[in-house]
């Protein structure tokens, strides 16, 4: 098991994992989703650790639990830490490296797959200063084009429609 300073939530059926260096906005994005669910954006959304997340890689799949000391607390930046709804552990579908060095208006394919423990997952490389809960929601929420971008099948699969098959279908 690996410790990250990271955040993740639970979105449908599979967890983002916020990463990016100290003040880029990880505890800020997990709480905009979970208000996202809330307001109808996303179906599901709930928090399953905030600054300190544990990562462990089984059949095939990554895990993410909480720090047991942070389970349930979450900074809202004006607030505060606060309390809220959480899960135990959740399988990762999605990486968002917020203040990402290789950050793009259109990123190459390969920015858009990453491994985490030796399992391959879907990436987001969000640019520092930019507001990533659209990049975040809409990468949920939409299929690919029918560009031609050859990004990796396995990555690709990932990075949308875990939510719910009556969104967009693979």
């Amino acid at each position: 098991m690996t410790t990250i300073h990271a955040s993740a939530v639970l979105v449908g059926a599979r967890a983002v994992l916020i990463r990016g260096p100290s003040g880029s906005g990880k505890s800020s994005l997990a709480y905009a989703l979970i208000g996202a669910a809330a307001s109808g954006a996303l179906p599901f959304a709930r928090l399953v650790g905030d600054d300190r997340v544990h990562i462990e890689a089984a059949h095939g799949r990554a895990l993410v639990r909480p720090a047991e000391t942070l389970s349930g607390l979450i900074e809202i930046r004006g607030l505060g830490i606060r309390r809220c709804d959480h899960v135990d552990q959740a399988v990762i579908g999605l990486i968002v490296d917020l203040a990402a060095a290789d950050a793009a208006r259109l990123p190459a394919p390969a920015a858009f797959c990453t491994q985490i423990n030796g399992v391959k997952l879907p990436r987001i490389p969000v640019q520092a200063n930019l507001s990533p809960l659209q990049i975040v929601i809409a990468a949920l929420t939409t299929t690919e084009s029918s560009l031609p971008v050859n990004v990796s099948d396995d990555c690709v699969k990932g990075i949308s429609n875990h939510i719910s098959p009556t969104i967009a279908t693979e």
